[in-house]
């Protein structure tokens, strides 16, 4: 038996239609204002990180600066945390995919804000797709 087929997350992921990131990668003498790229699609997301496209590739490690706007949200969401992955987008107009892992939450330094894990259960609780149960019949169809 292969172990392809577990899910090592163990944060639910759901999508948000209209959703964006604007992003700063976190460099050792940098002026701490400004953006790298703004506007860039969110595909999903959830309590521990998100994935993104991007026009430029991110290094595995790098920290970065996320400001997560949502449709209908008053605030975005300011978040820290660690580039997990880049890849490249085949095909696609955004030349890029990244996923990013939060920091934890909490009140110490470099933490994320405990209000913005509030936020985010929020969203997922609004946002999150029920899981349709197979039933015997297999095919989803009405049972006699």
């Amino acid at each position: 038996m292969g172990d392809k087929a577990v899910e090592k997350r163990l944060c639910q992921r759901f999508r948000i239609a209209g959703a964006t990131v604007s992003y700063r990668v976190v460099r050792l003498f940098s002026s701490g204002s400004g953006t790298d790229e703004e506007f860039c699609p969110v595909l999903d997301l959830s309590r521990g990180g998100v994935r993104f496209l991007t026009q430029k590739p991110l290094k595995f490690k790098s920290r970065i600066r996320i400001q997560l706007t949502v449709p209908g949200e008053r605030a975005p969401l300011d978040l820290c945390g660690r580039v997990r992955w880049s890849t490249f987008n085949t095909g696609k107009s955004y030349k890029y995919q990244a996923g990013v892992q939060f920091h934890p939450y909490g009140l110490e330094k470099g933490q994320n804000a405990p209000q913005t894990l509030t936020r985010i259960v929020a969203l997922e609780t609004k946002f999150v797709e029920p899981e349709n149960p197979v039933g015997p019949t297999e095919g989803g169809g009405p049972v006699a």
